[in-house]
């Protein structure tokens, strides 16, 4: 009993990994037509919702570490699609500001969410599953957060 819990076949973790990449690589195609990667999407998507953020916030809402953050917001520096500034209230803040190229991929970013959710419906998965999934991976991302405080 003990071993089935090692088969792979067994595991929770394995497939949402495993859809977590396919994902990402579905995303690609578009992607590479905006020439961001998909972390930089996930940033560009956070500073599309509410501009100007201290970097710990868009740290918070990703659930990256700083030190992690940090070199991917200096590669989209110098890409131009955003600019780091100082807080003038706050010296040790930095504020992370959309440039006019980062707000313009917005339009080409739009069409993505539902081309691949399209994806999903053309194989009999219905809307519903989608969202309640959703709602269920949202429920255990507070749960393990709780429980791996970083």
């Amino acid at each position: 009993m003990e071993e089935d819990q090692l088969l792979l076949e067994n595991q929770v973790c394995f497939p949402i990994y495993s859809v977590s990449r396919l994902i990402t690589k579905a995303y690609q195609p578009h992607l590479d037509k905006m020439g961001i990667t998909y972390p930089q999407y996930l940033v560009l998507m956070v500073l599309w919702e509410k501009d100007k953020l201290p970097v710990n916030s868009i740290s918070k809402q990703l659930m990256l570490k700083t030190n992690t953050l940090s070199p991917l917001l200096k590669r989209m520096e110098k890409m131009e699609l955003l600019e780091r500034r100082r807080s003038p209230q706050d010296e040790r803040s930095v504020i992370v500001e959309l440039t006019k190229k980062g707000l313009k991929l917005k339009n080409m970013a739009k069409p993505i969410p539902g081309e691949l959710v399209n994806i999903l419906l053309k194989e009999n998965i219905q809307l519903s599953e989608v969202i309640q999934l959703k709602n269920i991976l949202n429920e255990w991302i507070e749960i393990l957060s709780k429980n791996n405080k970083d």
